[in-house]
Order: structure tokens, then sequence, then C-alpha cells
């Protein structure tokens, strides 16, 4: 018997129904439940042939169970080793190397010194840093945020210099992104499971939470296939199986604003029946699809190409 878990936090409607949807198929030898963790001893987390991830990011112990099961050949969807090394700024930094357009951004040490530092922790570091460069790089508006991520907390709409510097005084020793504002006609939130199935869903983010879903942007075949080669482009390259993209459409240019979300909404009430249907069924059928090709005590993870090519590289040399 191959078993599928999945490891979740807060949220219920997906994990449940993800579960139920599994076990519903009636596949021969797979069956689903949420994952059980009575204790984790080194080598010996071999009882899930494929681990759904929903709350890793939160919880550094499930991380590290999770490295474990996948030494032992599980399946973990996301790749714990990928999601631990990732943050938005080297995926941008990807994304101008692919040639997926992306808000002009800079990244900033934090205002406060880290534990453990003192100012000759920083000796590389110029002090002022080039602060009229990065201004007149980025421009104003812009968005400041946390590189690795965070949702909506520590965010920041600033509209000069000066408010900068006040925001900027309030981030503690977090590490912050400055970002180009992209002022966009139409928006797009985009599902993407198993770096082939993809779901382009309207979305309105200036909407009250409840609403944002509630969009009525038309894209015509051709910019859904634009926009479904993006989303697939750069989730190839990172390696995610369940990830979110989010494109934003300026003067006909979709820039890839947030692409990190390897832990996306997915919560009925959020994102809707019609979507939540939607991925419950690509997730459920994925993950069979995983247990089915699942080789025990092998590596079963996802390597993104990024990854890939420099393991090739070093080979050849």
């Amino acid at each position: 018997m191959k078993k599928i878990g999945i490891l979740y936090g807060k949220e219920r409607s997906f994990p449940m129904s993800f579960v139920e949807r599994v076990n519903s198929k009636n596949i021969e030898g797979i069956t689903a439940e949420p994952v059980r963790i009575d204790k984790v001893v080194q080598g010996a987390a071999d009882e899930y042939a494929v681990i759904i991830d929903r709350i890793s990011q939160d919880v550094p112990f499930y991380r590290a169970y999770l490295k474990d099961a996948a030494i032992c050949g599980a399946a973990v969807i996301n790749n714990p080793f990928w999601w631990s090394a990732d943050e938005k700024f080297f995926n941008n930094c990807l994304a101008v190397k692919i040639g997926v357009p992306v808000p002009k951004t800079v990244i900033l040490p934090s205002r406060d010194l880290p534990p453990d530092t003192s100012e000759d922790s920083f000796s590389n570091l110029a002090y002022p840093l080039d602060w009229e460069g990065i201004f007149n790089y980025v421009g104003f508006p812009a968005y400041m945020k946390p590189f690795a991520g965070g949702g909506w907390k520590n965010v920041y709409k600033l509209h000069n210099m000066e408010e900068f510097f006040q925001k900027h005084a309030e981030t503690g020793q977090l590490v912050m992104l400055l970002q180009e504002e992209i002022v966009f006609d139409e928006y797009y939130r985009c599902y993407c499971i198993g770096g082939k199935h993809v779901r382009i869903m309207p979305y309105e983010p200036r909407n009250p939470h409840h609403l944002r879903y509630s969009s009525d942007f038309s894209p015509s075949p051709e910019r859904l296939k634009q926009m479904e080669e993006i989303v697939l482009r750069i989730n190839h390259y990172l390696g995610y199986d369940f990830n979110t993209v989010e494109l934003a459409l300026r003067d006909g240019v979709p820039y890839a604003i947030d692409f990190c979300n390897p832990a996306p909404d997915a919560e009925r009430t959020s994102v809707g029946e019609e979507n939540f249907n939607w991925v419950v069924e690509t997730a459920a059928n994925y993950a069979i699809e995983k247990a089915l090709q699942h080789k025990p005590g092998e590596d079963n993870l996802t390597w993104g190409e990024y990854i890939k090519r420099g393991a090739i590289k070093k080979q050849l040399i």
C-alpha cells in the first residue's frame, strides 16, 4: 500500500477535501490521510510515498521531518530542500535571466543589526548605500516588503524617499525589498500543479479579501497562452510542484509580481467553489500520479531546471 499524506496547519477545507478526493477514486494500492507524526527518527521516515506540504514554512520541526522523509524516498510536494533555499529576491533575479518581465527590484540590508553581529561584521558594506542610485532605479511610488515573503505582513507603499526612511526604520532586523509599483490594467493569480497544469484566475488585489476573485477580466486566447507559458517557465526553473504565480498586466505586458507561493491559499471560502474544485481534483490526480511513479528508497523529489543545469555542468567538468 502506498500512502499519500497531507501536512497542514489551520486550514481545513482543502486538506480534508483532498484526502476524500484521492480516496474516492479507489485506486488499487493507493490511500490518502492526514500525516501523523508521533516521533521522528533519523533515516526512518519512510511511511509515506507522497507528502503534500502546506505548513512547514511556519514550523521548522515539520521542515526537518520532511527532509528526513525525502531522504527516505518520499515525494515531498514541494521539495523541502529547495523551498528552504528559495526566496523572493532570488526569484526575481532568475526571472530576469529567463526573460520573464518583473518589476525593478533591489534588496536592502536590515535596518537593525542581526543577532550576534556588530558594525565590524559589515566591513564590505558601503555606508551610506547609494540611495540616490537605488531610488532613481526603482522610482516612486514603490513597495517595500520582506525579501523572504510572509503574505501581506510588513508591506508598505511608499511615495517618496522621506516616507521610505520613516518606514524602513520600523522594519528592525527584516531584510527588505524595494520594488517598482506596476500600475496594472488586469491582474491574474495562476495555480500551477505538477509543472503542467495551470489555472489562470482573474484576481483583483485592490478588492476586500473575500471579493478578490470576483473580477471581470476577460483575456483573449492569445493572452491566456502567453500567461500560461510564463507560469510554466517559472515553475520549470524553480521546480515547484504546487505554486501560484501572480501576473499584473501593464500596457499588455504580463509582469510576474509574486511567484514564490509554495503553499498557496486554497480555502474554499477564499478562492471560490469553481477554483476550489479544480485545485482539489488536480492536486489529487497529481499526487496519485506521483505515488504510482514512486520508487522506494530513491530520490522522488522534483528539482528545477536551475538546479539540474548546474548539476549537469558539474558532471561535465
